[in-house]
C-alpha cells in the first residue's frame, strides 16, 4: 500500500477514501518541522498549566461545567473521565471502512498542530491505522456540534487500551490487541481526550466515503440510462450537442455528452420514429446533472472541514495563544450531506422511472411484458420482472422519505451550552443509507437494462457502441437471461456488490 503522509499538508477525499478500504497506508509526517511544531503545541500546554494558566476542558469541566474549576491534583485524570462518561453510544457499529475513515479524518485535524497533543498521541492512532486495530464505535449519538463526541470517545478509550476493537473480524479487548503488535496503551495528557473527540471526524469521515460512492453513481446512472434509451428503442438525439449548448450547466452538459458517445448519436436525425420520449429518458440528463453539477461544491465542504482543526480550544504554538472557539461545528458537512442524499434520492427516482417503463408492454415499445423471456405457452406462467420492479419502488420510496434535512432539526443539549447543533453526523448517516437504497435500485435497473437490450436485440439486431457493448457483454456474464421465473436475490446482490466496488470504468 502506498503511504499518505499526514503532516498538516491538504488531504483530498480520494486520500481517505483509500485509506478506509486499505488501498493507502497511513504515515504520520518524519520531518522536524512538522514534528517540532506538534512538540511545541504540546509543550506550551505543559508551561500554562506549571504557570496556572486556566484552559477549558483541562483546568475547568467540561461545556456548562466550564466553570468548575478543577484541582490541579486532578487535572491528570480529566481527560479520562471525558472518554468514560461519553461512553454511551448505540445503535449499529461503523463499518471497517468507516472506522478507518474516521481515523484518518481525526488524525488529519490533529496534524493540523493545533490541537496541543503530543507525538505520541498520533503515533498511536498510525499504529491503529497499519495493523487495522479497529475501535468497535456505535454509529448513534452525535449531535454534530461540540464535535462527534460520543462515538470518538470509543477511539479515546481505545488508545488508552480500554473498550473493544476489531482485529481480522475478530473482536478483542483493546489492551490485548495493543499489546499484540507492541504498542502501549496511552495516558493521556492535559487537552488530549477533548483534542480526540471534540471534532467532526465521524461526520467528516462518513462524507468522504458517501462522496466517493455519489461520484460513482452519476457515472453508472448515465451508462444505465444510455442502455435503457436503446432497450426502449428511444431517440438518442435527445442530448444533442447544440440542444445542451442553450443550458449551461456543466455537468448536466457533461451527462449529455457521455450519453452522446454511449449512444453514437453525435449526428443530428431529421427522421427520428419518435419526437419525444417520456421524461425519465429525455430529462436524464437534466436529473444527473444535478448531482454532477453538485459534487465540486460538495468536494470543497467537504475537504475543507477535512483539512481544519476542528476541535475547540485550539494551542496556537507559533503565538502561543489559547483560542476559545466553537469550529467543532459540523454545519458545512451537514448540508453537505443533505443536499448529497437529495440529490442521490433523485438517481433513484429517476432510474426507478425508467424501470417502471421498461418492463409494462404499454410503454417499452414492443418488448415483452415484464421483460419475460418465456415464449410459447410458458409465457402465460412466468412473470418476469414483475417482483423486481415492485422492490426498486420499495427501495426508491424509502430513498425518497430519507431526505427529510438533518441539519434543521437542532436540539438545544448539555445544559443549554449546546443550544444549536449541527446534526452532520445523522445527515451522513442518513445519506449513507439513501445510497445503500439507491445502490439496490440501480442494481435493479441493471437486471432490466442487460435483459432488455437482449430481448431488443432479438427482434432485430442492435449495433452497440464498444461502451454499451462491453457493459452488455459483462453483465451477460453475471446474469443469464431471465426465461423462466427464478429468486433473484442473490444475483441482485452481487450487483450491488459490485456496485459498490467500483466494478466497471465508467468515463474518463
Amino acid at each position: 500500500m502506498s503511504p499518505i503522509t499526514f503532516d498538516g499538508q491538504r488531504l483530498a477525499i480520494e486520500d481517505i477514501v483509500a485509506l478506509a478500504h486499505r488501498q493507502a497506508s497511513a504515515e504520520i509526517g518524519r520531518t522536524p518541522q512538522f514534528q517540532g511544531r506538534i512538540q511545541a503545541g504540546a509543550d506550551f500546554v505543559t508551561r500554562l498549566l506549571a504557570e496556572d494558566g486556566v484552559i477549558y476542558g483541562v483546568t475547568t469541566g467540561y461545556g456548562d461545567s466550564c466553570t468548575v474549576a478543577v484541582p490541579p491534583a486532578l487535572v491528570a485524570e480529566l481527560p479520562h473521565h471525558l472518554y468514560a462518561y461519553h461512553g454511551i453510544g448505540a445503535g449499529a457499529l461503523l463499518s471497517p471502512e468507516q472506522t478507518r475513515a474516521v481515523l484518518g479524518a481525526r488524525l488529519a485535524s490533529l496534524c493540523q498542530g493545533l490541537s496541543g497533543v503530543s507525538l505520541d498521541l498520533l503515533r498511536q492512532i498510525e499504529t491503529l491505522l497499519t495493523h487495522d486495530i479497529l475501535p468497535l464505535i456505535p454509529s448513534e449519538g452525535s449531535v454534530g456540534a461540540s464535535g462527534d463526541l460520543t462515538p470518538l470517545s470509543y477511539l479515546a478509550a481505545v488508545l488508552c487500551g480500554e473498550r473493544e476493537v476489531s482485529v481480522n473480524g475478530e473482536t478483542l479487548p483493546a489492551a490485548e490487541a495493543l499489546r499484540a503488535v507492541g504498542a502501549t496503551p496511552l495516558r493521556l495528557r492535559p487537552k488530549e481526550g477533548l483534542a480526540i473527540m471534540n471534532g467532526t471526524a465521524v461526520m467528516t469521515g462518513l462524507a468522504c466515503l458517501a462522496f466517493a460512492r455519489a461520484d460513482y453513481l452519476a457515472k453508472l446512472a448515465t451508462r444505465i440510462t444510455a442502455m435503457n434509451v436503446v432497450a426502449s428503442a428511444g431517440n438518442a438525439h435527445h442530448f444533442d450537442a447544440t440542444l445542451f449548448a442553450a443550458k449551461p450547466h456543466a455537468g448536466q452538459q457533461r451527462v449529455a455528452e457521455r450519453l452522446r458517445a454511449d449512444l453514437a448519436s453525435d449526428k443530428p436525425s431529421r427522421n427520428d420514429h419518435r419526437l419525444q420520449d417520456r421524461y425519465s429518458l429525455r430529462c436524464a440528463p437534466h436529473v444527473i446533472g444535478v448531482l454532477e453539477d453538485t459534487l465540486p461544491w460538495l468536494r470543497q465542504l467537504i475537504e475543507n472541514e477535512l483539512n481544519s482543526a476542528n476541535d475547540n480550544p485550539l494551542i496556537d504554538p507559533v503565538e502561543e495563544r489559547v483560542l476559545h472557539g466553537g469550529h467543532f461545528y459540523g454545519g458545512h458537512i451537514a448540508m453537505a450531506m443533505d443536499t448529497l442524499k437529495t440529490a442521490v434520492a433523485n438517481i433513484a427516482d429517476l432510474l426507478d422511472r425508467q424501470l417502471a417503463l421498461l418492463v409494462d408492454a404499454r410503454y417499452n415499445h414492443g418488448l415483452p411484458a415484464n421483460l419475460s423471456g418465456a415464449q410459447g405457452q410458458r409465457a402465460a406462467i412466468n412473470h418476469g420482472l414483475k417482483a423486481l420492479q415492485i422492490s426498486a419502488s420499495a427501495w426508491t420510496a424509502e430513498a425518497l422519505k430519507q431526505t427529510m434535512p438533518a441539519s434543521v432539526f437542532s436540539r438545544s443539549t448539555e445544559c443549554h451550552n449546546q443550544d444549536k447543533v449541527s446534526m452532520g453526523t445523522i445527515a451522513a448517516r442518513d445519506a449513507l443509507r439513501v445510497l445503500e437504497l439507491t445502490e439496490q435500485v440501480v442494481a435493479a435497473t441493471l437486471i432490466a437494462a442487460r435483459q432488455g437490450v437482449e430481448l431488443r436485440d432479438k427482434q432485430a439486431p442492435l449495433a452497440l457502441t464498444p461502451n454499451l457493448a462491453a457493459m452488455q457483454g459483462d453483465l451477460v456474464e453475471r446474469l443469464p437471461l431471465i426465461v423462466e421465473d427464478r429468486a433473484l436475490d442473490r444475483e441482485l446482490c452481487g450487483l450491488v456488490d459490485a456496485i459498490r466496488g467500483q466494478a466497471w470504468s465508467l468515463y474518463a
